[in-house]
């Protein structure tokens, strides 16, 4: 039997007792990439959060490892995960190298103070992301495309195992796009990082994924590779599009254009 990393079994999310999407079940080996896809308010934030504990799970279990990611300690589980969300992150007088060292915490102990490694690890991931260049910057003040990667830093910052990606390449132009992909094949082919991120740019997902679960109504519609997902008319029926008269990378860029308009 295949090893996996982190599982599912029966995971069903949603809000306040009310099920959203039920029967979730993902199997993905250690340094794997999934992306979740789906029109807005599909529900794959909602995933997300329950997946990183913000929400309560409405049943089912996730597995990490051999633990049941319910019972870990947060203290562990803040070195076995990292996780960006999209919603603005607002704080005071702290400069980006302050905020990407935050991400050293679960390592410090209660005091916070960083030790001469913890200081070369978040200068050796400043540079990872490129952006020493704004290290002393007032975090309010930076742009949010800026912000993106400071969060991002700050995740890897932590050394984790696999990390929680909501929207990541929202705020990013087209070159931080393809620098963030690019790390992430670096940190898996070097770290074994697991990845399990939401994302609009289907281009990028087909790119960038070894699975893709596929979003829409009470129960998942698809999972599987991107070859599976892509290769047929399932993605023109998933979102209800009419790309007749295209083929090949026309018919994906037709997706593009089209799911756009559903996805912002």
């Amino acid at each position: 039997m295949k090893c996996y990393y982190f599982y599912t079994k029966k995971m069903c999310v949603g809000y306040d007792n009310k099920p959203l999407i039920k029967d979730i079940e993902i199997a993905l080996p250690k340094g794997e990439i999934l992306s979740l896809i789906g029109p807005n308010g599909a529900g794959k934030s909602t995933v997300l959060k329950s997946i990183a504990r913000q929400l309560r799970l409405l049943g089912g279990t996730v597995y990490l490892g051999e633990n049941v990611l319910t019972e870990m300690k947060a203290d562990t589980l803040a070195k076995k995960m990292s996780v960006v969300f999209t919603e603005k992150v607002k704080v005071e007088l702290k400069s980006c190298r302050d905020m990407v060292a935050t991400g050293r915490y679960p390592y410090t102990g209660w005091f916070g103070v960083l030790s001469k490694e913890d200081e070369r690890i978040v200068d050796e991931v400043m540079e990872l992301t490129h952006i020493t260049d704004i290290a002393e910057k007032d975090f309010d003040k930076i742009s949010d495309g800026q912000k993106q990667r400071v969060m991002l830093a700050r995740a890897i910052c932590q050394e984790p195992e696999i990390v929680i990606l909501d929207e990541p390449t929202s705020y990013l132009d087209i070159k931080y796009k393809l620098e963030f992909l690019s790390l992430l094949e670096e940190m898996r082919e070097k770290r074994g990082l697991t990845v399990i991120m939401s994302l609009h740019e289907l281009e990028l997902a087909k790119i960038v994924s070894d699975k893709i679960l596929c979003l829409k109504g009470e129960y998942v519609e698809k999972y599987g590779t991107p070859e599976e997902i892509f290769e047929s008319d399932f993605i023109e029926r998933f979102f209800g599009i009419d790309v007749n008269g295209f083929s090949g990378n026309e018919k994906l860029i037709a997706y593009i254009r089209q799911i756009g308009k559903y996805e912002r």
